[in-house]
This record gives structure tokens, sequence and C-alpha cells, in this order.
């Protein structure tokens, strides 16, 4: 693609994307520069799509007059619009140069359970100080955020710089986009069935939108999560019209997830102001001194983090669970003060890797490093090995060690390496490299920091999206070449997750994408040959299997949580493990193990071994036995 910067021609290529949503592309430039171009309405990604075409040509209309009256008065953290960039003969502004943001992570990563494992709630609480300086200068340059969502935030250290400044709403130019988690319920129609934008975004819609991304931050769920259960006598409300009727985790008739943070683990006065903006319609800027003068404690018994004098979960009477007709049989395996870090099963065996205490363990107790946790370091094992992925490298450690430290590209911020019990594979400098008894080995070339990867067993999966250029490939792992023709669902929007895990010889591809303010689920199981053999995708608003999965795994970190075994699939949700498998071509939820709902929910991660299930949660690890 070619653009025009200051009368001078830019060519711009698939190789120089560093990101892209649903409604621009974001291109490495010059120094610390990068260039954001608008997709027109002939894109791939509008395809067959008359609505979008159209809002795409109307965005382009408006940022013509938009971008040129962009306020210049805007605090420091706001990345804001630099040079316009046009077409050929100058008329036409296709996009803008603007700063650029390297190792910064986005702020949804903080509401991620499992991100959020080695990142303190006071570092949390500075982050949010920071946004609310920054928003507080943005009104009072006359300027409302609009589209206020975590999406638009980025997060370096604990500075929190906002992007995606060109729908910003100010003077003639009002701001119609809304992100339905975000978007005020009281500037929305309340008689529809799903939020819709009725009325313009005010600094006060600003500030709820504030409220949600901190709420989701400190409990990892939002105002309206959980699973709202009517009573006799209860409105029956569908779950996108929860926020109308004010139907917050707080209400009695829902079912709070148990992955959550208990929100009485808050202090008092912050809990108070939560449920006056979600259930009382309190609006007004952030009462700042609620988050500056917040307490945050870590319990020497439990380990929780909480706000309260004393340890919410120790005060509580401690009460031996009664085993129940038809309970299955739980084992413990593991239990620390510290957090489990990564755990797979290797040789037969399951290992994992611990931290406590400032150092790090496997799961004999042996030590392997002195030092805090990272929330980008990526653990891989096999057998009594371990390698340590940090940045652009990886090594293994151990007395054992035969690997030298090896360059890794990354893809964001996570280094891509993979092992599994007869393979260790790396990207490297726009390849995918095999360690054999002769040495790495080029497997084949992908696209240079666009790629991920996944092992299984027998074969490997891999992904790539830059631009219009996207696609998958299977490999065989301990062969060279490539197959990249796997035919994938196109991806369209932005990708905001991707997931894997393997039975024998399937993997199951977990994608999350948003568009157009609504995230949405795929499913895609891929066979050894590349065949995509079942397909599922969530539909916005929907309350389905794929939806609940989806959500689960917005909330881990690393690996993928789930278990596939031959066609199917199980994994842990709140009611319980459920098994999902392949029928003729599509995926089905096929059983719920109701009995496993004392043992489980959605944050666990499953194992299967011989005759049962290692579950997998932050400090323990159980033996559960299915019938």
């Amino acid at each position: 693609m070619d653009v025009y910067i200051q009368q001078k021609k830019v060519r711009l290529t698939p190789q120089q994307l560093i990101g892209q949503g649903g409604e621009a592309e974001v291109y490495q430039w010059s120094g610390d520069q990068a260039v954001k171009v608008f997709k027109p309405p002939t894109h791939p990604d509008f395809s067959h799509q008359p609505e979008a075409q159209q809002a795409a040509q109307h965005r382009l209309d408006q940022h013509q007059q938009k971008l040129r009256q962009f306020p210049q008065s805007l605090p420091a953290r706001v990345i804001a619009p630099q040079t316009l960039v046009h077409d050929r003969q100058g008329q036409q502004i296709l996009g803008y140069t603007m700063p650029r943001l390297d190792q910064a992570d986005w702020l949804p990563r903080y509401s991620q359970r499992g991100f959020r494992q080695t990142i303190a709630t006071a570092t949390v609480i500075k982050i949010f100080c920071d946004l609310h300086q920054t928003l507080t200068q943005i009104h009072r340059a006359g300027v409302v955020v609009g589209d206020f969502n975590d999406l638009n935030v980025l997060v370096k250290g604990t500075a929190a710089y906002l992007i995606d400044t060109d729908s910003f709403q100010f003077g003639a130019f009002p701001c119609h986009m809304f992100t339905a988690r975000f978007v005020d319920p009281l500037r929305c129609d309340p008689q529809a069935t799903q939020l819709q934008l009725q009325q313009p975004h005010t600094p006060d819609s600003d500030w709820y939108a504030f409220t949600v991304m901190l709420m989701q931050c400190l409990l990892f769920v939002d105002p309206y999560g959980g699973v709202y259960q009517p009573r006799r006598g209860d409105p029956v409300v569908p779950q996108a019209a929860r926020p109308l009727h004010r139907l917050t985790v707080f209400h009695p008739a829902v079912r709070y997830p148990k992955p959550a943070v208990p929100y009485h683990y808050l202090p008092e006065a912050l809990l108070h102001h939560f449920q006056q903006v979600f259930e009382h319609d309190w609006r007004g800027p952030w009462p700042l001194d609620l988050l500056t003068t917040l307490t945050w404690q870590t319990c020497p018994s439990c380990g929780l983090e909480h706000g309260r004098p004393c340890c919410p979960h120790c005060a509580q009477p401690q009460v031996t669970p009664v085993a129940k007709p038809g309970q299955v049989p739980v084992t413990p395996v593991f239990q620390t003060t510290g957090l489990i870090l990564y755990a797979r099963q290797s040789e037969g065996q399951l290992r994992w890797v611990y931290w406590a205490a400032g150092t790090f363990y496997r799961e004999n107790g042996t030590p392997l490093l002195q030092g805090d946790r990272g929330p980008h370091m990526r653990w891989r094992l096999r057998g009594d090995r371990t390698w340590l992925g940090y940045g652009q490298q990886w090594v293994e450690l151990g007395a054992v060690a035969k690997s030298p430290r090896q360059t890794v590209d990354r893809y964001g911020a996570v280094s891509q390496f993979e092992v599994s019990d007869r393979a260790l594979c790396w990207l490297a400098q726009g390849y995918l490299w095999r360690q054999s008894s002769l040495g790495p080995q080029v497997v084949g070339a992908v696209l240079e920091g666009h790629t991920q990867f996944w092992l299984g067993p027998t074969f490997g999966l891999g992904l790539y999206r830059a631009g219009q250029l996207q696609g998958a490939f299977v490999f065989d792992v301990q062969k060279s070449g490539l197959n990249d023709r796997v035919p994938l669902l196109p991806v369209t929007g932005q990708l905001l997750q991707a997931s894997c895990c393997f039975s024998t010889g399937m993997a199951w591809l977990f994608l999350t994408t948003q568009e157009q303010g609504q995230q949405r689920y795929t499913c895609q199981v891929i066979s050894a040959q590349g065949q995509v053999v079942a397909t599922a995708t969530s539909h916005p608003q929907q309350d389905d299997w794929l939806t609940h999965l989806g959500t689960a795994l917005a909330a881990q970190h690393d690996p993928c949580p789930f278990s596939a075994v031959n066609d199917f699939l199980l994994a842990a949700t709140d009611e319980g493990i459920v098994r999902i498998q392949v029928q003729s071509g599509q995926l089905a939820h096929t059983r719920t193990f109701a009995a496993t709902e004392p043992d489980v929910d959605a944050s666990c991660q499953l194992i299967a071994g011989p005759q049962g299930l290692w579950v997998v949660r932050d400090r323990q690890i159980d033996w559960l036995q299915l019938h």
C-alpha cells in the first residue's frame, strides 16, 4: 500500500503492521512513529456487509474535516494525530501519523486472572490514578472520549495511554460508536432488548466506562457478569438487556462467577461506590480519594489480597465439605501459598512449575532460580527438563540443561517457542525451527512478527495475520515442511486472543475477536492433515456454550485450560465439567458432568490423565475421577 506523508511517497507493507482493529490498521514507520490507515469500504473485512461498507465510507468522509480540526491541547497520555496521511493526489485523508508505543500491554490484560497473578493490586490502582488524571484533563479541554473501552487504553509501567483518539467527541463531531460492555445504559434506549445508543456520550458516560474498567481489573468480572437466574415472579430478561434493568452482579438473583474475586474483599467505601454507580445510577467524576486512600494487604495465612482490616477469607468459618451421593472422588495432589505457574502432562506424569517466597520450583521441590514473577514469562516442560522464555529469548534451566540460550521472535510480548514430548520448536528471523540431534533445523518460513503457533503430541498448528494476509498451517513435529493450505474461516475485526489444545490427531483452535463493539468467539477443529473437521461460531448477545468457554479463556494467560481427548473436549465451567464433541462437522455440547460442580470452576485448567483428570488452580492441584 502506498500513501503520502508530507507529499512524500511511503510504502506500507504487511511486515510493518503492528496492530489492526475493526476500522483501521496501524503500521510501524520511521523512528518512534506509527501510521494509522483507515480501512476503505473495499477492504476484505467488509465483504458482503453493506452496512459495514457504508459505515467505513462515512468514517472516511467525516475524517476529512474532523482530523483537520482535532484539538491540540490534550494531555501527553493521549496518542493524538500528528501528521495527516493522504492519497497520491493529496486530496483525500487516508489516516495519520502518531507516536508509537513499544512494550505496552492492553488494559484488558489486567482484568485477566492469569496475567494479574504477577501484578499487585497497588500497581493497578496507580494505573487508574494515572488514567483518572488524563481523563480529567481531556474533559477540561471540552472533549469527550465517547467510545471509551479498555481496548483504547495501553499500559506501560503504571502509565495509561489513550489510543484510537480519532473517535473522540468534540465540537461538531459527535461519537456514534459504542462498546456494549462499557456504554452507559442511561444513554441507551430503555425499551430495547439490547444496548442501543440513543443519546450522545457525555463526560459522565466516560466516567461510567472508567468505573467498569476499574471493577473488571479488581474483581475479574464486569458489573453485568455472572448468570441471571430469575426467581418466581422476577422478570425474564435476556443477558444483553441486563444493564437496562440494572441486574448487576450485586443482585440476589445473579449467580456470582466462581473465578471472580468476591466483592466483599474490596474496601467497603469502594464497594459502596460501585453499587451506587451500577445499581442506583450515580454519575459524576470519579472521587479520586477512593483510589489514593486505599490500602491493600496480602494475607500471610492464605496468600489472598484484600482491602479489609482482616482477611475476609480466613475470617469465615472453615467448614469441611461433606461428600454427597454421586459426587466424584477428588484426591488432593499439591497445594502452595505461592502460585502454580504452568502445568502439563509429560511422559505419563503431571509436571509443574510453581513460585513461592521469591523462588521458582519444579513439582519435586527442586529450585530453578530466584526472583519475582513476570507477566510475560513463558514456561515449558518435558520430563525433568525446564525451559523459560522471556522477551526475545528462551533458555533451558537446571544442572542438566543441554540447550544454549536461543533468540526467538515474539507475538506481541510472548516468546514464540513450544515444547512437547517429541519436539522443541521456535520462531526466529521469519522461520519455524526444530531442535534435532544434529542441531537446529528449519521447518519452514513464516510471517515474522505476525505468527503464533502451538505444539501437540504429533503435529503443530500455526496462525498468522497481517492486514489482508492471513492463514494457518500445520506441520509434523519430526519433519520439515509446512502445509499452509488450512481453510480456516477468515478473521475479521480485531483479534483479541488465540488459544489451542490438542488431542492425538486434532487441534482445537479458539479465537476471540471484536467487531462493532461486540466480542465473537470461534472454535475450529483441525486435523493433522490440515482439514477443518468442525466449526462453531458464537453470536453477539447469545448465551451458549461457546460464549461461556470464550469468557473462560479471556481470564486465562497460558496455556489453554481445556483438555482434548480423541474427538471431544473437556472444559471446566461454574456448572461443572462440560463435554464438547465433534458431530458431523459441527460442535455440540453433549454433556455436563453436574456432579463435578462443587470441585471446579471456569478458572480451572483440566489435564487428562489415565482414568481421570488433574484439576489445576492458582494454588492447588487435585485428581478427579469421572464416571
